[in-house]
């Protein structure tokens, strides 16, 4: 969320914005969403909106992520490997679904819209970055993977080619797939 100015947020008018942002999103894409009729829906003035967002691309960002959450929970299985296995698999799971889609449509947006692009990078792929490097970090903490890893370029080594898929190709994206990607990188950085 960006941060307050005024006085606190109505927790259940944010709510009703956040629902409302998200609702249009799913109904008409982002292309038609406007903040005037995230303030319709809602039931709020447009000022109301703008005091707590500075646009429509974080306001419509932070919807989106509200309703997603729940969706990709950060797993803990006690072994790298498997818990990088759900991570990817819950993302693809979620990338492929009626909602996850609307993230190929906003990253296109965002391709002519800069602050919609900083908004879905910062909010969305930026933690689901950090989730990543956590989980491998522990596995290099608890030995199960090489000391000397490059974190980052394994980060884009598993889950460049999911978004390259979603993004670029359009081949099938699944569960057998994402299982095949970490089979593979995990054959070069695991520890001996």
């Amino acid at each position: 969320m960006q941060g307050q100015r005024g006085r606190p947020r109505n927790v259940e008018t944010q709510k009703s914005i956040l629902s409302a942002a998200y609702d249009l999103l799913l109904e008409n894409g982002f292309g038609a969403v406007t903040v005037e009729k995230i303030a319709d829906r809602a039931k709020v003035s447009k000022a109301t909106i703008y005091k707590w967002w500075p646009n429509k691309a974080a306001v419509v960002m932070d919807g989106f992520l509200s309703a997603a959450a729940d969706r990709l929970p950060v797993p803990d299985t006690g072994s790298v490997r498997n818990d990088i296995l759900v991570h990817a698999t819950n993302l693809v799971l979620f990338l492929i679904s009626r909602e996850g889609k609307i993230i190929t449509e906003i990253v296109g947006e965002g391709q002519f819209d800069s602050g919609l692009a900083e908004a879905y990078r910062t909010r969305y792929f930026h933690p689901r970055r950090l989730e990543a490097r956590r989980l491998l970090e522990q596995g290099v903490q608890r030995g199960e993977l090489k000391e000397n890893l490059d974190i980052d370029s394994i980060i884009d080594l598993i889950y460049g080619p999911i978004f390259y898929r979603l993004l670029v190709t359009g081949d099938k994206l699944d569960s057998s797939y994402v299982e095949e990607l970490v089979m593979y990188a995990f054959e070069g950085i695991r520890s001996t």
